[in-house]
């Protein structure tokens, strides 16, 4: 069982209260307090600290929050595991971004639960951020990302590559030429995603090799769901930089045309992340295989007359 301190310990990380924290345990609030002085006793560190806001995380204290929430998703592994093997099943917990969420992934994720009976995949959609969190904390077994991961702890498989692009209407003058500018963006009224993804930031961040500025554009909307963002580019209300992933299907039914942007080559890697003593070797060959599949196919049909 979790010890109960450890319980305490996320509970008041979380709140930044004693108080709320012990309302939401069922707890006095006296014996929150005499937990979290225990934990500090046994660590012989301080945990918190008061501040304006309520309590506040030391550093130690957010090393302790870390292996507490790694703790008890063990526990929780633990559990389920236990009781997936007495029904012959195996759940697969995989984190995915919201790019991710829009192209072949969840297609190619639903195909291999297919062809191998017994498996349960439970998909996550998160920020790049919350993904690589939960992948440390084991709240994740796998999270299929853009670019590769910092963490020593965790490895990466390349499933494949991907690159931004202008998603414009189809009937919008750009849509008529081969490729766009810098100026012809500059133009425009865009959408773009929020500033917390990895599309976004990829193209502030070739912007600012160019000596550019996002400030110098105009930005009208920022959005987090591309479907949405999709929708209004084909409702002719904006312009995005999107992954060229994402638009293939409204460009195939001729919604939206996807341009190239003269001087930004904004190429990305699309990895399957996952913690070193990851096991389960013959899952990632298989997902690779059916995402290379269905990369293939998309292909064959974009070549196909429409």
């Amino acid at each position: 069982m979790l010890d109960v301190k450890a319980e305490t310990l996320m509970m008041v990380a979380e709140t930044g209260n004693y108080t709320a924290a012990a309302r939401k345990l069922n707890l006095t609030q006296p014996a929150v307090s005499h937990h979290i002085q225990q934990l500090e006793k046994e660590l012989n560190a301080k945990l918190f600290v008061h501040s304006h806001g309520g309590m506040k995380l030391t550093p130690e204290g957010e090393i302790a929050v870390k292996c507490a929430r790694r703790m008890k998703a063990l526990y929780v592994n633990m559990h389920t595991e236990i009781a997936d093997a007495e029904k012959h099943q195996t759940k697969v917990r995989i984190g995915i971004t919201h790019t991710a969420e829009s192209n072949l992934v969840a297609e190619v994720l639903a195909k291999y639960g297919n062809e191998n009976p017994g498996t349960v995949i439970q998909i996550a959609t998160h920020t790049i951020n919350i993904l690589y969190t939960m992948l440390d904390n084991y709240e994740l077994d796998l999270a299929i990302v853009e670019g590769r991961p910092t963490n020593p702890n965790l490895r990466s498989l390349l499933l494949g590559t991907d690159y931004l692009v202008c998603a414009v209407p189809i009937n919008h003058p750009l849509a008529r030429k081969s490729m766009v500018t810098i100026n012809d963006l500059k133009k425009e009224n865009l959408i773009l995603r929020s500033p917390k993804s990895s599309t976004r930031n990829l193209f502030i961040s070739t912007l600012v090799s160019l000596n550019e500025s996002i400030d110098d554009f105009n930005v009208i909307l920022e959005v987090d769901n591309i479907a949405t963002i999709k929708d209004l580019i084909i409702k002719n209300l904006g312009i995005s930089i999107l992954a060229n992933s994402t638009c293939i299907d409204e460009v195939r039914r001729k919604k939206i045309a996807a341009l190239p942007i003269e001087n930004l080559s904004m190429i990305r890697e699309i990895n399957l992340v996952y913690q070193k003593d990851f096991e389960q070797s013959g899952m990632l060959a298989g997902i690779l295989s059916l995402y290379q599949q269905a990369v293939h196919e998309e292909q064959a049909a974009e070549r196909l007359p429409m």
